[in-house]
């Protein structure tokens, strides 16, 4: 009979341990315990689009739409939880105005976007990467404008302006390398990239133009493409070095490598790190196109003299950086950049500087020190083309400057450190008033 007993009981214990081992199972597999959490929103304003990244625990199904009278964006994520907040966007922007979410049925969460008239949404998911968590990204495109092909912008002929295609490395999602005291690459490329073009903006016959004009992301097949559709005659992209070793310091100027394999390890190392910044940045994963260009880059002669000029430039440039800045190479390094792919004109990629070394990244985040690299990088670019035959030597040194809205003289004599007087000497000025669209001559600094 006490057999009996602790038989049962021996069962019965059995029966309540798997009905616990299998409810927890059931539990653990349940939806309600495998929910995805968005646990960050950010948003980035380019000048064709507004994009908004949401950084999910894990990758999940979703449904985007539309809807009408006011105008929204709907996106529905499923089985997920709402951990980020929105109050910290810069809104509204030209194109997103507010943003709201809610809990549906079947933790579904459904977030609206308030935008303006003739939105149109395109979005994809991105996988986790070593740097980045899973991400639903969402492109808010707005109602095009009328198109104004590029030949509308840029004069053709013999005698149009030389243009000049000034690209600020990284951007948006990805902030480049990061300083030891948190300064972004993409923040100090940008800065000196506009530096950059305000200097060749002011001297009449070129003109630059910015690959992106604010902090978000461009995919490097979307530079080249920029680069060609502006018709430039030159492309500089601005980057900045970081290494472990953080005594390091130094700039160096790379140009495409003509073979497949690069015999440099650094510069193949630093190729690929640059090469992979657009799983970082968020470009989309349909836009991997193969460029014909690209596939036959040896045996074309045009090509050919694209590389020799890259060549001549990237020395140009080490000349004019040498004596100012501390150089890491005295020649140029060689690399299969994919944004150096613009193979039919002269390109090259100036690595400024070490922001890893803290004294570097310090100089780096200076307004000075910025407008000293800027300037030798425009004037490696005026002496190319008078090289070139492009510019005359005579006026190889003149500067000037277009009066915009809100400025005056004492703004204009600040930005270029002259004088007031200076400048009214040299243009003759009985008075200090300015019109918007005059053209005023700089004195040599």
């Amino acid at each position: 009979m006490k057999n009996l007993v602790k038989k049962r009981v021996s069962h019965s214990n059995a029966s309540l341990f798997a009905f616990v081992f299998y409810a927890l199972i059931f539990f653990a597999a349940s939806p309600a315990m495998a929910y995805t959490n968005i646990n960050d929103i950010r948003m980035w304003t380019a000048p064709d689009h507004t994009r908004l990244v949401f950084d999910l625990s894990k990758s999940t199904k979703y449904e985007i739409f539309r809807l009408h009278k006011p105008e929204r964006i709907v996106i529905d994520i499923a089985n997920s939880k709402m951990q980020a907040k929105s109050t910290s966007l810069a809104l509204p922007d030209a194109v997103l105005l507010s943003i709201r979410h809610g809990k549906q049925k079947n933790g579904v969460t459904r977030i609206v976007l308030d935008v303006k008239e003739g939105v149109s949404p395109r979005s994809f998911l991105l996988k986790k990467s070593s740097k980045k968590p899973h991400r639903l990204v969402v492109d808010l495109i707005p109602k095009q404008k009328k198109v104004i092909k590029t030949k509308d912008v840029v004069k053709q002929g013999k005698h149009r302006d030389i243009i000049i295609a000034v690209d600020a490395g990284h951007g948006g999602e990805d902030p480049g390398a990061t300083g030891k005291n948190k300064l972004k690459e993409k923040t100090v490329t940008l800065a000196v990239a506009k530096k950059l073009a305000r200097l060749i903006n002011a001297r009449p016959g070129m003109k630059a133009v910015l690959i992106r004009s604010g902090d978000y992301y461009v995919s490097l097949k979307n530079r080249v493409r920029k680069v060609r559709a502006i018709n430039a005659d030159m492309m500089i992209s601005i980057h900045a070095d970081a290494i472990k070793t953080r005594s390091v310091k130094g700039a160096s100027v790379y140009t495409l490598s003509e073979s497949g394999a690069t015999p440099d390890r650094v510069a193949a190392a630093l190729a690929a790190k640059e090469n992979a910044v657009d799983e970082i940045g968020g470009a989309r994963p349909e836009q991997e196109v193969t460029d014909p260009l690209v596939r036959g880059i040896l045996g074309d002669m045009a090509k050919r003299d694209g590389l020799d000029s890259s060549e001549m430039l990237a020395n140009l440039m080490i000349k004019k950086l040498t004596g100012t800045f501390p150089i890491k190479y005295s020649q140029p390094k060689h690399a299969r950049f994919a944004v150096l792919t613009t193979l039919e004109i002269p390109c090259i990629l100036v690595e400024m500087d070490y922001i890893s070394n803290p004294k570097r990244e310090k100089l780096l985040k200076s307004n000075a020190h910025q407008k000293k690299l800027a300037k030798a990088m425009y004037k490696a670019s005026v002496d190319f083309f008078t090289r070139m035959g492009r510019i005359s030597p005579q006026t190889a040194t003149a500067h000037i400057h277009t009066v915009h809205q809100g400025e005056s003289l004492w703004s204009i004599a600040k930005q270029y450190g002259v004088s007031v007087s200076s400048l009214k000497k040299l243009n003759q000025f009985k008075h200090s008033t300015l019109k918007v669209g005059q053209r005023i001559r700089l004195p040599q600094s």
